[in-house]
């Protein structure tokens, strides 16, 4: 099964408190933090709602 880099590149501040949850659940905390998740439709998902914060790469 394929995964996913997803690298956090915007600012958590001042955005949704269930996407700064979604982020945490990703385990991004900052700018800059990289994170490999299997490629799945919980995954897809997540990245799907807070897309606008995040860079993703396939592995």
């Amino acid at each position: 099964m394929a995964n996913l880099r997803i690298k956090l590149v915007k600012s958590l501040n001042g955005r949704l408190d269930n996407h700064i949850a979604t982020a945490k659940s990703l385990g991004l905390h900052k700018i800059g933090n990289e994170t490999v998740q299997p490629d799945n439709p919980q995954t897809r998902g997540k990245i799907a709602k807070i897309g606008y914060l995040l860079q993703v790469t396939e592995e």
